[in-house]
């Protein structure tokens, strides 16, 4: 119609106002899609997209008028539902996952904000979560994992706070433990751990007060309860 705004694509794919146009202030940075442009581009038809949108599958567009826009997040959650059909999820799996993580706490949130850590996070796609722990990234094991603090979300990114866990776990779950039994077991672990941490910062601070150094005070604590613990190892396959 003429009265309807028009729009070309710039070069790099971002919409471009034409002379007219109310100008680009109040529309997101990056590229946009309508809907037919963005099925294109995920591999899907137009009448697929819209049944993903009605289930929930995909956050809703950003509209202007009558026209729907989407971006760049759109796209990758697309692809993301793609692998995960091609790996066996079904629709309300997916729905599942989807809903799980939109309900996790996010990275600042786990992380601390900046609290000194000596552990190195891992930012991971659902596929590359999902070739760590294969069909038992589910909706449940998703959300123990997120009580536990072991996973987070930054926007479209999932992120492990640890990845020395992250191998752990993983290579636990290809010993034949289940995830759910691995989840269960770190669940405990974080309380003794928890009560161990208390006792050593109450004993340096008890005898040295309370400017102890921290730096100090990590290794000196992780020597005894690594030599404890295979000790206990030690003990526990004996008798076994």
């Amino acid at each position: 119609m003429a009265n309807e705004r028009t729009r070309t694509r710039a070069h790099d794919g971002r919409p471009k106002e034409e002379a007219g146009d109310a100008g680009p202030a109040s529309r997101p940075p990056g590229r946009e899609y309508r809907a037919e442009e963005l099925a294109e581009a995920a591999g899907i038809t137009a009448r697929t997209l819209r049944f993903y949108r009605e289930r929930g599958l995909i956050p809703p567009p950003r509209r202007e008028g009558r026209i729907a826009w989407y971006d760049d997040h759109h796209l990758a959650r697309l692809r993301t539902i793609a692998a995960l059909l091609e790996r066996g999820h079904t629709l309300n799996g997916i729905a599942d996952l989807a809903t799980a993580f939109e309900s996790g706490r996010d990275v600042g949130e786990v992380l601390g904000l900046g609290e000194p850590t000596e552990e190195e996070p891992v930012r991971l796609t659902p596929e590359e979560l999902a070739d760590h722990f294969g069909d038992q990234v589910t909706p449940e094991n998703l959300a123990a994992a997120l009580d536990l603090g072991y996973l987070a979300t930054d926007g479209e990114e999932i992120v492990h706070v640890s990845r020395r866990l992250l191998d752990v776990s993983s290579a636990l779950v290809r010993e034949g433990v289940p995830l759910a039994a691995v989840l269960a077991a770190a669940g405990r672990v974080r309380e003794h751990a928890d009560a161990l941490a208390a006792l050593f910062t109450d004993l340096l601070h008890e005898h040295k007060g309370a400017g102890t150094d921290a730096d100090r005070l990590r290794p000196l604590a992780k020597s005894v309860v690594d030599a404890e613990l295979s000790m206990a190892l030690d003990r526990r396959l004996r008798e076994a």
